[in-house]
């Protein structure tokens, strides 16, 4: 019976030690891990995102002004072109044929001029006779009025015969400039960036200039036709740098300057779009018109600011993993939970540092917490400018070196157990009744 007894002691001792030493366990599993980034100073860049399409600073359509087909083409995609060029012909028999009838018209009217010429000049020497025979009364004054007319009709034809040999030089004229328009030469120099049309093929201008070749006048000086949302458009002006990549070169960052912000807006889908011109040198040729480039707007930097990531910004400690204030009266840490804040030291540092406690006015003002001696502490400081990534710290009592709080991580054994305490400690405190 003493040897039963003495088993049950044992057995029950063993239970107790096994335990308490699974709940020490649970318990140091438990204690958080930190993940801590040191305050330092570096440059910071405001930047506003927006999408473009490389295009040439000056592209230009080169069309025909004539219909005709196409029989001679001299240049192709990529050749580089100079002013006054030769492009391309047109088979010129038809616009031939067009000028020397122009020219037959003119040289007919022409003569019709002359000819109403001489009969004028003819006329009023008949008149100047008549006259001078009507003064010495030898002829009736009927013969006078008779000469008179003639010499007048012969005049007005002699202007009738100049305006159809004016109209008939200006048709001549017509011809002659179609018969230049077959062949098509460059306006600019530049490169051909893309031909529209072949050998045989017929060009109809009829209504329109149908465009044969698009020529870019230098590449090597290249424009970003990027969108800017709405939202974005205070921060974006004249003269801002600008920095993007595309797709052809992921690895390269090409820079730029914004040269004009236009006022025309774009809607699609309820979504207003201004468009920012950004001139972008391209000594390399790499950047081609109709790229898309993903661009960023520097509108605001700071070169040697004392930064944050933004995860430090958003880290919040669990509920009982740091201490609370002094709640005594009259004590400087009660004064600060009045006011909304509650100070504590911070150790063998005796730094001093803001808990919030309550809505915060000021939108630049924030908590962060910082690791010392393995436990968190909050800081209160003032931020700046952002960017996205790291925000600028303008006050506070964040020293440069200061190990800032961007994360922690606890066991799941030990959050387990937490749980299952709870659930236990639930249970006794709300037995349930039979």
């Amino acid at each position: 019976m003493n040897k039963r007894r003495i088993a049950l002691l044992l057995g029950f001792v063993l239970l107790v030690g096994g335990s308490a030493a699974g709940w020490f366990l649970l318990r140091r599993e438990a204690a958080p891990t930190y993940q801590t980034v040191k305050a330092d100073r570096g440059a910071i860049s405001a930047k506003v995102t927006a999408t473009g399409t490389l295009s040439a600073l000056v592209t230009v359509q080169v069309g025909s002004q004539v219909s005709g087909r196409i029989q001679e083409i001299d240049v192709d995609f990529n050749s580089r072109v100079k002013k006054g060029q030769v492009l391309a012909k047109l088979d010129p028999e038809l616009v031939e044929a067009s000028v020397n009838q122009a020219r037959a018209n003119h040289v007919e009217t022409k003569s019709a001029y002359q000819r109403a010429q001489v009969q004028a000049t003819l006329a009023k020497r008949r008149f100047e006779r008549t006259r001078q025979l009507a003064e010495q009364q030898l002829i009736a004054m009927a013969d006078l009025d008779t000469a008179q007319a003639d010499m007048d009709v012969a005049a007005t034809q002699v202007d009738g015969a100049r305006g159809s040999m004016q109209r008939a030089q200006a048709a001549l004229n017509q011809a002659e400039v179609n018969l230049a328009y077959t062949t098509i030469t460059s306006p600019i120099n530049g490169v051909v960036i893309s031909r529209d049309v072949a050998v045989g093929q017929t060009v109809a201008a009829s209504l329109q200039a149908p465009t044969l070749f698009v020529i870019a006048q230098d590449l090597k000086q290249i424009q970003v036709d990027a969108s800017i949302a709405e939202a974005d458009m205070g921060k974006v002006r004249a003269g801002m740098k600008a920095e993007f990549s595309v797709d052809a070169y992921p690895e390269e960052t090409f820079r730029g300057k914004v040269r004009q912000v236009r006022n025309s807006a774009l809607t699609v889908q309820n979504v207003v779009t201004y468009s920012a011109i950004i001139d972008v040198e391209n000594p390399e040729l790499k950047l081609k018109p109709g790229m898309t480039a993903n661009v960023s707007l520097i509108h605001d930097e700071r070169r040697n600011a004392v930064r944050l990531p933004n995860a430090a910004l958003r880290f919040r400690p669990a509920s009982g993993t740091y201490e609370r204030p002094n709640r005594r009266s009259g004590s400087p840490h009660a004064q600060g939970e009045r006011t909304g804040q509650a100070v504590e030291k911070t150790g063998a540092a005796g730094r001093r540092a803001a808990v919030p406690s309550g809505r915060d006015d000021n939108a630049d003002r924030r908590t962060i917490w910082i690791l010392v001696e393995g436990k968190p502490l909050p800081v209160r400081i003032e931020t700046g400018l952002s960017d996205g990534n790291v925000t600028e710290v303008i006050g506070g009592n964040l020293s440069d070196g200061a190990d800032v709080i961007v994360d922690s991580s606890t066991g799941a054994a030990a959050s387990n157990a937490r749980s299952g305490s709870n659930r236990r400690s639930g249970q006794s405190r709300n037995p349930r009744m039979f």
